[in-house]
């Protein structure tokens, strides 16, 4: 993972041990609470994430706008989809949101950088003809 988004990640794991680490237990359940409320429900999980990254973006709080472009890209949300998003993000919060969808769209640059990088690595996989293979649902 390139360079702002490794140091995100590095620093944000580095710390959240450190949080749990405490034994506090509203504090983990609250962790809980955050990580049970993105997944699939009668929304999808990436609409979920969607509605975070517009809600983190109008509080103006940077680090969840990464940890939602992140999860977002994972989940395989489209450039189209991430700027219909940011649009939603401007008639929410207003112009004071625009230094923070300008960091957004460079993460997002960053993200694709890294998904271009991955997928040049991984080699072409000719399929053969005949029976293939079942895939298990591990991720």
């Amino acid at each position: 993972m390139p360079g702002k988004l490794a140091a995100f990640h590095e620093f944000r794991s580095r710390m959240n041990e450190k949080l749990l680490s405490k034994g506090n237990l509203q504090l983990k359940r609250f962790f809980n609470l955050d990580s049970q409320v993105y997944t699939d429900g009668a929304l999808p999980g990436r609409t979920k994430e969607l509605m975070g990254l517009v809600a983190s973006a109008v509080l103006r709080c940077d680090d969840c706008i990464t940890y939602h472009m992140i999860q977002c890209a994972e989940a395989g949300v489209s450039d189209e989809e991430f700027f219909e998003t940011f649009n939603v993000i401007l008639i929410v919060g207003g112009s004071i949101t625009i230094p923070h969808i300008r960091r957004a769209v460079e993460t997002l640059e960053e993200l694709r950088a890294g998904q271009s990088e991955r997928s040049e690595a991984v080699p072409t996989v000719t399929k053969r003809k005949g029976k293939q293979p079942k895939q298990g649902k591990g991720r």
